[in-house]
This record gives structure tokens, C-alpha cells and sequence, in this order.
């Protein structure tokens, strides 16, 4: 069984080798920078005594905002897989 060389004629990576192309790894990547930046979001709120109870925990940012960031964040990374792109004739 022969390998396949995956190197093209001159050192180069064939692109066309590879099972995501490379626009969709960068789609990918900004998802989850998306996702991280939803986790951001919702950190931080507690109080420093336990004894207290802080309403801080409880805002619009850490309830609403952060949640919607990380969702859109996941699909465009469940999107950025799926996509095909257009195709070449032959």
C-alpha cells in the first residue's frame, strides 16, 4: 500500500489534501474566541465575605449577555465545520 505524499511539488502543503480548509480552521478559531469571550462574560459577581449575599451575580451581562455570546460563538463553529464553499468545475 502506497502513502500518499501530502507535500506538493516544491515543499508546499496541497491544500486540497486536508479534510477542513484553511478559511474554516480560521472560522473555527474565531468561534471560539467568540465562546471564550461569552466565558468572560459571565465570570466575576461573588462577594468577598461568604457571609453576604451579593446581587452582582445577578445582572443583565451574567444572565443574558454571556449565555447569547457563547451560543452564537458555538454556532458559527458548528457552521464554519459544515460549510463546504463553492466547488470547481472541471
Amino acid at each position: 500500500m502506497k502513502k500518499k505524499n501530502a507535500a506538493a511539488p516544491g515543499g508546499q502543503v496541497d491544500e486540497k489534501n486536508f479534510a477542513i480548509p484553511f478559511k474554516n480552521i480560521m472560522y473555527i478559531a474565531i468561534g471560539f474566541g467568540v465562546m471564550v469571550l461569552g466565558y468572560i462574560l459571565m465570570s466575576g459577581g461573588g462577594s468577598d465575605d461568604p457571609n453576604r449575599f451579593s446581587e452582582a451575580m445577578f445582572s443583565f451581562r451574567r444572565i443574558v449577555l454571556a449565555p447569547v455570546v457563547i451560543l452564537a460563538g458555538m454556532v458559527m463553529v458548528i457552521a464554519a465545520i459544515m460549510y463546504r464553499g463553492k466547488r470547481e468545475k472541471k
